[in-house]
């Protein structure tokens, strides 16, 4: 079940938010980061929701909850700031420095941001929350996006599961209407910004942005009567049916993102391309994601650990 539903009791929340700014620090023990409470609450969450969208199209009927929709209007909010900053003149092809504008935006709306969607009895968890916001949009100084960013969205969803804002009937749209609009905008701030890849490993690497929705967009893919993992390559099939499958959206966005085979620009993909069934393909990537994200240093450093996503050792 996702964390803070009524099958596990949320401590109340006046102990919940009152957190010293000193308590919310980042990751300096990978062992200690693995036994977390953190850990525990963010792969629990990462787990259900992979169950939640196993054999679901995107397109299929779900239920949409006001904070979903909430949710989805703050995404929308970043977007429109998007036209509103238009890129800037300068003698660097990377790392657009507009960017920077944009996120000075953020970082003085995003709790304001926050607020818009949770309760107003629940206030006190904005400033907590709204950091995990800033986080997975990428970094300014750098203007850079990574896997550690994504991971910080992630957090984000997973805060607002805990503190009671998103349910457990709210999985779907979570990732059918949230992530993936979530995704629609920090692929339009990486085309229009041209940012960097944060700790790509090229060729090596699953993908320069993004690990999440080939996650979750295997598990839709499980027990397709006709598509298998070896269609992915196929530009036929992601044109006919990227609009249902989220691994089939990244698929497409990367062969518009580079040039050349895809076996050579994403020699990764196209090793899993081989893969008999999209079980084995989906319970691969989570293998790949704990160990080539979540227990990476240069990923996990920037994790910030509060209240609701405590670094002390998990109790259950």
């Amino acid at each position: 079940h996702l964390p803070g539903t009524s099958e596990e009791v949320a401590p109340p929340v006046q102990q919940c938010f009152m957190v010293p700014k000193k308590e919310i620090n980042v990751v300096s023990d990978m062992a200690k980061w693995k036994r977390s409470q953190a850990y525990a609450d963010y792969m629990g969450f990462i787990l259900t929701l992979n169950e939640g969208v196993r054999g679901k199209k995107l397109t299929c009927e779900y239920k949409v909850s006001e904070p979903i929709e909430k949710l989805v209007a703050l995404l929308n909010t970043l977007d429109r700031w998007i036209d509103e900053t238009p890129p800037v003149d300068q003698p660097s092809r990377f790392g657009n420095k507009a960017f920077r504008t944009w996120y000075a935006k953020l970082d003085q709306e995003a709790e304001k941001l926050v607020l818009a969607v949770i309760p107003k009895h629940l206030a006190d968890a904005a400033p907590e929350v709204a950091v995990y916001l800033k986080e997975s949009v990428g970094n300014s100084t750098r203007i850079d996006y990574g896997t550690g960013h994504e991971a910080a969205f992630a957090a984000f969803l997973c805060c607002l599961c805990k503190i009671g804002v998103l349910r457990v009937d709210d999985q779907m749209a979570i990732v059918f209407k949230v992530f993936n609009r979530y995704l629609e905008v920090m692929r339009k701030l990486q085309k229009t910004y041209r940012m960097e890849p944060a700790g790509s490993q090229g060729v090596w690497g699953l993908d320069d942005f993004q690990f999440l929705p080939f996650i979750w967009g295997s598990s839709q893919l499980i027990d397709h009567p006709s598509l298998e993992p070896r269609h992915f390559v196929d530009e036929k099939v992601v044109n006919e049916n990227h609009k249902d499958f989220m691994f089939l959206e990244c698929i497409l966005f990367i062969t518009e993102m580079k040039t050349g085979p895809f076996a050579e620009h994403s020699n990764q993909l196209w090793n899993i391309s081989a893969v008999p069934s999209w079980s084995k393909v989906n319970q691969g990537l989570i293998r790949m994601y704990k160990a080539e994200c979540l227990e990476k240093f240069p990923v996990i450093q920037h994790f910030k650990f509060g209240s609701l996503l405590p670094i002390q050792p998990v109790t259950s």
